[in-house]
């Protein structure tokens, strides 16, 4: 996924300062000003970046992941090299044992194949009510979603206000909303940011195990999550859009 990057475009270069100012500038308000605040990393290319910022400035926000018990090897050894790198142990959360259980016990280990609903509901049970407990006494909470990602994300703002999480609801930023593939890998490879493997064989976007596949050229970045579904339904609930 880094090869057609360009780093000696200046004009690219220009554009990746400027968004990194703005970055930098909006997170250290939100460790000022909605304290306490959580970074939830996906572990994706734009979750390193924003990880990488946020380390760099010795920011108060604390940076969590969402282990699902099902999520590739190659982001495991992620998990491990980030210690190692920044000295950062990511503080994980697991799904409860007894709501997995009565979800596979009733439906089968792999019933999220079979509709959008029963993905859904594994989805609910191994990454948002995680989420949930995780976002409890925050103020803000800060993806690394962009708005070029997928259908499902035009129009991201970069901050909204969260009302199905935390207690009564909280801010929600979105830092990277306006930033381009090709300005998150320029800021990656600049600064030598770890990243995870698999986006070096074709996956631009990674998830579960078993609902994500490696992209073929033209194919919208996302294609490769819940390949199986519409485009429309692409979300797990984590990052629900009210209007």
């Amino acid at each position: 996924m880094t090869m057609r990057i360009n780093l000696h475009d200046q004009a690219l270069r220009d554009r990746l300062a400027g968004r990194v100012a703005a970055a930098r500038k909006l997170l250290c308000e939100i460790a000022s000003d909605f304290s306490p605040a959580a970074f939830a990393s996906s572990l994706g290319a734009e979750d390193m970046v924003l990880t990488d910022l946020i380390v760099r400035d010795r920011l108060d926000i604390e940076i969590f992941s969402l282990d699902t018990g099902r999520l590739p090897l190659e982001t495991y050894e992620l998990i491990a090299k980030v210690k190692r790198h920044y000295g950062l142990a990511l503080r994980l959360y697991y799904p409860r044992h007894d709501l997995v259980e009565a979800y596979t016990h009733a439906n089968g280990i792999n019933a999220f194949y079979e509709s959008v609903e029963l993905r859904k509901g594994c989805c609910f049970v191994r990454k948002v009510e995680p989420l949930q407990r995780a976002l409890a006494g925050r103020k803000a909470w800060i993806t690394g979603l962009r708005a070029a990602q997928a259908a499902t994300r035009d129009g991201l703002p970069v901050r909204s206000f969260d009302a199905a999480n935390g207690d009564g609801g909280l801010e929600k930023f979105n830092p990277l909303a306006a930033w381009s593939e090709d300005e998150v890998w320029a800021y990656i490879l600049l600064n030598e940011v770890p990243y995870n493997a698999l986006h070096d064989s074709f996956y631009p976007s990674i998830g579960c195990a078993p609902c994500t596949r490696p992209i073929t050229p033209g194919e919208d970045v996302r294609a490769g999550r819940w390949w199986w579904e519409n485009p429309e339904s692409k979300e797990c609930g984590l990052h629900v859009r009210r209007t």
